[in-house]
Parts: structure tokens; sequence; C-alpha cells
């Protein structure tokens, strides 16, 4: 008797020795802790305070406020801002803690906001795609049609509506776990370790019905390009086109480095028995947060005129980023319209008191040309 006491003494002190190790290997060390929470402490007060700086500047600078495009972007800038509002920072306590202590009903209205603001960011960078579609490849009198300020409100509209079909509703109805429950709960409670975790996972109609919506988001508008007869603005035209679609497509391109590999895990894992492990899924939805405090930066190093307007506010208003006039003292610039085609014309005073025409461009054609008539 005394023998099987001791050996069932003995089982004990294994079995807990391997749920101590099991919990040592599943959670992080001191050293490790304190670096992962500095890490993700960097990347949302980064996403933070660029995405307000984007948006202060737009609200204060009268020439980014004319360009419509911006409105897009202050809109992304505000979902990004809520992503690491709202978002991040409960991620971040149960990254570090390697525990969910918020209950299951907030797990899922965080996982909601997750992808709702997700998918509006690929609303909105489809929004800009297409106005700067219509910007370079349609007449200016044919692009003031088509993207009217109502317009423009409903498609900020859908860029926040849309999204509540495959997030809050789905999601808060349990739609995306059906026949899948045993799993999740299986997954939120690890025994070993007495820990609860925020588990989202989703079933095959979801899966598909989510690459279904992304696949046609990225379909293009199917406007033949319209041609224009060779003049003296041809060039100019060519050289704002040419950096209109770079700075397009590094920014689309940052975005689709950041999320693919999340969306492509979430999308195939349910068709390979749910075998992806969980530190890449974190991995690969951490790389996407990382996208949300980006933007700022590509909008600083792309575009002239938010760097500028960066610089003013972050300097307090130092006037040797003010935009420089024309060869001394100007007068207030004119438009006229030529052949449906509206144009600038700058004006510079002379010491004789005359005004001689200095410049003049195509409205439409270049955005930074505004700078000196707004």
């Amino acid at each position: 008797g005394k023998k099987l006491e001791k050996n069932n003494n003995n089982n004990q002190q294994q079995q807990q020795q391997q749920q101590q190790q099991q919990q040592q290997n599943e959670g992080f060390g001191i050293a490790e802790k304190i670096l992962l929470l500095s890490f993700v402490s960097a990347v949302i007060l980064m996403a933070i305070l660029g995405n307000l700086l984007v948006m202060v500047a737009v609200c204060r600078d009268r020439q980014l406020r004319k360009i419509k495009t911006n409105y897009f972007i202050v809109s992304l800038a505000f979902a990004d801002l809520l992503v690491s509002v709202l978002v991040m920072p409960f991620g971040a306590i149960e990254l570090v803690q390697d525990n969910w202590i918020y209950g299951e009903m907030f797990c899922l209205v965080r996982t909601s906001l997750d992808v709702l603001l997700t998918t509006a960011s690929i609303l909105h960078l489809c929004c800009i795609s297409l106005d700067r579609y219509y910007a370079i490849c349609c007449q200016p009198l044919v692009y003031r049609n088509k993207m009217t300020p109502l317009r423009i409100a409903v498609m900020l509209g859908g860029c926040w509506v849309i999204p509540t079909f495959i997030s809050f509703l789905p999601i808060m109805q349990g739609w995306n776990s059906i026949g899948i429950i045993d799993l999740i709960q299986q997954r939120q409670f690890n025994k070993a370790s007495n820990s609860t975790y925020c588990i989202f996972m989703v079933n095959k109609p979801y899966a598909i019905t989510c690459s279904v919506v992304i696949r046609l988001l990225q379909r293009p508008p199917e406007e033949p390009r319209q041609q224009h007869p060779p003049d003296q603005h041809s060039t100019h035209r060519m050289r704002t086109e040419t950096k209109a679609a770079k700075t397009l497509c590094i920014i689309m391109g940052c975005f689709c480095l950041c999320w693919a590999p999340f969306f492509v895990t979430n999308i195939v894992d349910p068709f390979i028995n749910y075998t992806v492990p969980g530190k890449l899924w974190t991995a690969f939805l951490w790389l996407g947060y990382i996208n949300s405090g980006l933007n700022p930066f590509l909008y600083a190093f792309l575009n002239k005129a938010f760097r500028r307007a960066f610089l003013i506010i972050l300097c307090c208003g130092d006037e040797r980023y003010r935009r420089p006039s024309i060869l001394g003292q100007s007068v207030p610039c004119s438009t006229t319209t030529i052949n449906g085609s509206t144009h600038v014309l700058r004006y510079t005073v002379l010491h004789n008191g005359h005004h001689q025409e200095q410049e003049k461009l195509p409205l439409h054609t270049d955005p930074e040309s505004q700078e000196s008539c707004f």
C-alpha cells in the first residue's frame, strides 16, 4: 500500500512538472515579455500619433482640403486610428499576459471591430484607386461629373456600412463558427496553463465568402482610356500620371504585403483542418496591424504637400515650411476655362508695377501645382 501511494505521488509530481514545462514553453519569459511589450507599444503609439497627424494636417491645410482624394485618406486614417485605439491594446494585453480577461462577449465585439476596420481599409483603398483612375484617365469635366460631393459621400458611407455585413452581423450571430464550435471552445481554454484566449476561427462557407468579396473588390473599373491629342502639356501630364501611379502602387503594395499573409492563412486554415500554429497566426495578425501606422510615413515620403503640412504642425507653424512665393510678391492667381478644361494663370509683380504671366498649367493635371493658388 505504501508503494502504491509513493507511485501515485511520483506520478502526480511528474504531471505537475510536465504542466509547468508546457506552461513555460507556451508562455513568454520576463525578458521576452519586456521586448514584446516595447514592440507592441511602439506600434500602437506610432499608429495613433501618425494617423492623428494626417487628420489634423488635412483639417488645417486648405490646399489638402481642396483635393477630393484626401477625403478618403482622412477616413482611412480614422479607420486606422480606431484599430490602434479599440483593437490593438486589448490584443497586446492578451499577447503579453497570455490570457484573455475581458469575457466572451467583448471578445466577439473586439473581433468584429477588427474585421470591420480591416475591411473598411480595403474599401477605402479601392475608392482611392477609383478616384485616381478617373482623375488620370478622364477629361476634367468627366472627372467632375463622376466624383461629385454626393457621390464621394455615398462612397465613404459604403466604406463603413458594407463591412458590417461580413463583421458584426455574422460574428455576433455565430455564423462563422457553425460546425466548429467544439474546436473553438477547446482552443479558448488551455487546461495546462489555466488560461483563456480570444479565438477567432471561421468555417469553410465564411472563408469562401470573404475570399469572393476580396476578389470582387480587386476588379478594376472597365472604362477605356481616353486619348488626348499631343500638345505642350502631354509631357507634364505623363509625369503626373507616372507619379500618381507609383504613389498609389506603393501604398497598396504595402497594404497587401502586411495583410496578405493573414488573409491567406485565415482562408486556407479551414481547408487544412485548422493546423496553422497559433504563434504564426499571431505574428501575421500583428504584421497587419503594423500597416495602420505605416501609411502616415508613406504620405510624408511620397507627397510633398503632406510633408510640408506635417512639418508645419510638428514645428509649430515655422515659416520656413510655408509655401514659397514665385519670384517675389505674388498676387492672387486666376483661373480660366479653355475647351472645357480649367487652367491656372499665375502672375508676379515686377519692379515697374506691371504683371507678367509666368505660367499657365491645366488645373486638373497636377494637384501640387495648385499649392500657390489655394
